[in-house]
């Protein structure tokens, strides 16, 4: 035990009010959270402020938390939010910002545009393929605003182009920043990260088999499909594939880089093996879908879109970046490299916490300390070996030192309330775990029994729909999740990967990123709202899909 503060038993009902109420209770910092953020659209990182300051309250004269022990509690979970998880974010959107600033990002994105004349695939290649790739290597609202600008580059209506990048910024988004949702979930949980990665894959892999063919009725109706079925089945096969086994053989860091660009070399493959003399007029599929987007079909050249300006060598120097960024992350987990790098790695007991909280029964078999170990494994760590991808896209692209470091001090100003945000919600996550609301918040969802396993997923989806984030959906509810499926006897491993496997479907009505989205798209106050109501109704019905499937792996199939 560490630190001058004695053994406190951890309670889980409040003023002897019964389960019921306590949970209510315990749930307030989560409730002024989402209030904040849903009702009266304050600022998310004002939300976790306020939300983390009611957890404080709650923490210290709800549950008799000693304050020193609950401001550790918080703390710890703010060192936890900026490394790992803030140390991958920033270098993934540094990596993202080397190739913007050098004039390479446009080269990739000519490449891609310039594959198709058919708007259908132009939006799978773009938004879903593109977009997951984006969404594996930086995240953070990047892979909506870049697909959405993409697409009314390409003459796409911004109205159509936002809610075909919100639909297919989906299933990527579990395995987003170099798996940073995973780790961050492993981290609150203490399951093993191996195992969430490979139940994530296995709820959200299905969901992308069916993707790319779901997006382009829901914006374009079943006409839309029309001579695509092959294509489009094909992009969905291939990401779930690689995505199941990336997650399973690699890990989460590499999951959604791997799968899309899988993704974009099999729907490519297809594309050049179909005629391409085919005018749009003679394609009702794609006459449906064009006057949808807004495009008129006598417009698309029947040939094809022109070559694209670059050449194969300009393309491939503009894709080295990310290149290198997979080779990195293989090298980092590459056995005997992950030994030597493990070396350094220093793991210590957090100060006034460690084992100064005993989990009581229910929650446990027996009074049990409560661990509080910190390990900063710098070197090992997903977001260094993103670090080196970094450095090493500036020397092959000839970034000047000076100029290097100032788009690194650009991305920490841009990232710094994102930054903070993510530090407060994991500081709240962490204090309502160690203090005991949790737990609470846990038996009373494990009433539900023979039902939660269907509910499980909207969980997450609440979660991500009011903070925009995954990670923050992780860290909220994800000890929730571990605690319910342990008293109701069920897979932890499954309920928890529900979480963030059910959060993806709440990224598409999120406040912020449909912020994002209208940003840029310039959509006016009014279509959002009309953005809002369509991707509802999708999102819903994904979540319900969802739930199904936790019920099939979890009464059907174990894992």
């Amino acid at each position: 035990m560490s630190g001058a503060v004695a053994y406190w038993h951890q309670t889980y009902s409040l003023f002897n009010l019964g389960i019921g109420l306590s949970a209510l209770i315990a749930g307030l910092p989560i409730f002024i959270l989402l209030f904040l953020l849903g009702v009266m659209k304050k600022q998310a990182w004002f939300a976790g402020v306020c939300g983390l300051g009611a957890a404080l309250l709650l923490a210290i004269l709800g549950y008799g938390m000693p304050v020193k022990a609950a401001i550790s509690a918080a703390a710890y979970g703010g060192a936890f939010g900026l490394f790992p998880i803030c140390w991958i974010i920033f270098w993934a959107i540094a990596l993202f910002r080397v190739t913007v600033e050098t004039g390479k990002f446009e080269i990739i994105r000519d490449s891609i545009g310039h594959v198709t004349s058919d708007t259908r695939m132009q939006a799978l290649l773009v938004a879903f393929c593109f977009g997951a790739f984006l969404e594996g290597a930086a995240g953070f609202g990047t892979p909506v605003a870049v697909a959405a600008a993409m697409l009314t580059g390409l003459g796409f209506r911004a109205f159509d182009a936002a809610p075909i990048c919100l639909l297919a910024n989906t299933v990527p988004v579990a395995f987003g920043a170099l798996g940073t949702p995973v780790f961050t979930i492993a981290g609150t949980t203490g399951l093993p990260l191996d195992k969430l990665s490979w139940a994530i894959a296995l709820l959200c892999s299905p969901a992308a088999l069916i993707l790319p063919v779901y997006l382009l009725i829901a914006v374009g109706g079943f006409a839309a499909m029309s001579g695509v079925w092959v294509p489009a089945l094909t992009a969905g096969f291939a990401f779930a594939a690689i995505q199941l086994i990336v997650s399973s053989w690699i890990g989460p860091q590499l999951s959604s880089i791997l799968a899309a660009l899988a993704s974009i070399a099999a729907l490519i493959v297809v594309l050049k093996l179909r005629p391409s003399n085919i005018a749009a007029s003679d394609n009702p599929g794609q006459i449906a879908f064009s006057r949808r987007c807004g495009i008129c079909a006598s417009d698309v050249d029947p040939a094809g879109l022109p070559h694209s300006k670059y050449s194969f060598g300009q393309i491939l120097c503009a894709w080295m970046p990310y290149i290198l960024l997979v080779v990195c992350v293989l090298l980092w987990g590459f056995g005997p490299v992950e030994r030597i790098l493990n070396r350094g790695s220093i793991t210590f007991q957090w100060p006034w916490l460690h084992d100064v909280a005993l989990r009581m029964p229910p929650i446990t078999s027996a009074p049990a300390p409560y661990h509080a170990l910190f390990s900063f494994n710098f070197l090992p760590a997903a977001g260094t070996a993103c670090m080196a991808a970094t450095f090493l896209a500036a020397i092959f692209l000839k970034v000047s030192p000076l100029r290097f470091m100032g788009l690194l001090a650009a991305v920490l100003q841009q990232l710094a309330l994102p930054i903070a945000t993510v530090v407060v919600v994991l500081g709240i996550g962490f204090l309502m775990n160690y203090c005991g609301a949790t737990a609470t918040l846990g038996l009373a969802f494990a009433s539900t029994k023979s039902l939660f396993p269907f509910f499980s997923p909207f969980l997450g989806l609440l979660g991500v729909f009011l903070t925009g984030s995954d990670t923050s959906s992780n860290a909220l509810f994800g000890s929730l999740q571990l605690i319910t499926a342990l008293r109701l006897g069920l897979d932890p491993v499954l309920m928890a990967a529900a979480n963030a496997a059910g959060g993806v479907m709440g990224k598409m009505i999120s406040v912020q990123t449909i912020a994002v989205a209208a940003a840029a798209t310039r959509l006016s106050v009014a279509d959002q709202a009309s953005l809002f109501r369509f991707t509802l109704k999708h999102s819903i019905l994904l979540g319900l899909f969802l739930g199904g499937l936790v019920v099939f792996y979890s009464y059907g199939l174990r894992i």
